[in-house]
């Protein structure tokens, strides 16, 4: 019998085609079934900075290593806190760092709400314990030092929607509940109330030198349009972020029954989505508004329909707690490049890439 020779090329190209096809599933099949290639990891990158400090005779004050982390949402610029040795930036998504606050800031953080970046990129507020405070509106080039009050800070919340930095609505560190505010960029303090609650419970915001807004246990909602001299209960809604974050004229405030948004200046206040477990954020994209991450005791999550489902992207790394919402373990996500940090006081700082970076 004749064989044709064409039907026989087409015969044998047609067999190699289905093993490379065969190989190319394997070998799918292998990479997905390594644990260590399909999961990313955390990984420590404060290593080599706490290195460099020890070598140069440089002692971190108490608990040790880093104490705190944020991200510059509109660069993906990491800004790292050693505890007692100042801001470190890194340009290059945390392979390395150098001191960037020329002595104008110590201490260490005791929340995730410490450090406190405009959404929209540049200008970050760190609102120090045991340390000093200060801010810089040129990514970190130059600072302008806060006045100090005891201790200093847990929390604050800053009024980015001026030029310059003037408003700041602040919880002063275990001081009975002090609720402080500035309208000259941290240069004098007015103590607006005092109440234990606040200390467990309270959270606060500002959209300006006149409006205010603050929570705690039993309490809803309180706005004030006078400074702070007096209150309104405007919502029963019962947040537990301690600091309502402000984008495009939107207040987001993390709330036990999901998002809690203002689109008034806090007259009003809605549920925005569905119910997240979460005392972290939220933690905003500048260039997405339904982009949103928040994080707990058990992990990170996130959104891109503004909260209407939430996703788990990751547990956190070894040695994270939250006690209570906010505090000791500090979270932070880069939205450029979608990798998240994590530092909680006395711990290395942490990254988490999602994807390959280039």
């Amino acid at each position: 019998m004749k064989h044709n020779p064409i039907t026989t090329r087409v015969t044998i190209l047609l067999r190699v085609a289905y093993a490379l096809a065969l190989i190319l599933v394997a070998s799918r099949v292998s990479h997905a079934a390594d644990p260590g290639q399909a999961t990313p990891q955390w990984v420590a990158v404060s290593d080599t900075t706490l290195r460099q400090l020890e070598a140069d005779g440089k002692k971190t004050d108490w608990p040790g290593k880093t104490a705190g982390v944020v991200v510059d949402p509109a660069s993906g610029d990491v800004y790292m806190i050693v505890a007692g040795q100042g801001v470190w930036k890194s340009s290059d998504r945390g392979k390395s760092f150098k001191r960037c606050d020329d002595g104008k800031v110590g201490g260490r953080c005791e929340t995730s709400y410490a450090l406190n970046f405009d959404p929209t990129g540049k200008r970050l507020a760190c609102f120090m314990l045991d340390g000093k405070a200060a801010c810089t509106v040129d990514a970190g080039r130059t600072w302008r030092s806060f006045t100090d009050v005891g201790r200093n800070w847990d929390f604050a919340a800053v009024d980015w929607s001026t030029a310059d930095v003037k408003n700041i609505f602040a919880g002063l560190h275990e001081s009975g509940g002090q609720v402080m505010l500035s309208t000259d960029g941290g240069r004098s303090w007015q103590k607006l109330f005092e109440d234990p609650e606040f200390d467990k419970t309270g959270g606060l915001g500002i959209f300006d030198a006149r409006t205010l807004v603050y929570t705690q246990k039993g309490k809803g909602i309180q706005r004030s349009t006078d400074a702070g001299h007096t209150w309104t209960k405007v919502s029963d809604l019962q947040p537990i972020g301690r600091v309502a974050r402000i984008l495009n004229k939107t207040a987001y405030w993390l709330g036990r029954e999901g998002l809690l948004t203002s689109s008034d200046n806090g007259a009003t206040w809605n549920v925005q989505g569905n119910p997240v477990e979460a005392s972290i954020g939220p933690l905003l994209d500048p260039r997405n508004e339904q982009h949103i991450v928040v994080a707990g005791v058990k992990g990170i999550s996130r959104t891109t329909d503004g909260g209407r489902s939430w996703t788990a992207v990751a547990t956190l790394p070894p040695g994270s707690d939250i006690p209570k919402p906010g505090w000791y373990s500090n979270i932070a996500w880069d939205p450029v490049n979608d990798i998240f940090y994590v530092s909680k006081m006395g711990n290395p700082t942490y990254r988490l890439e999602l994807k390959p970076q280039t």
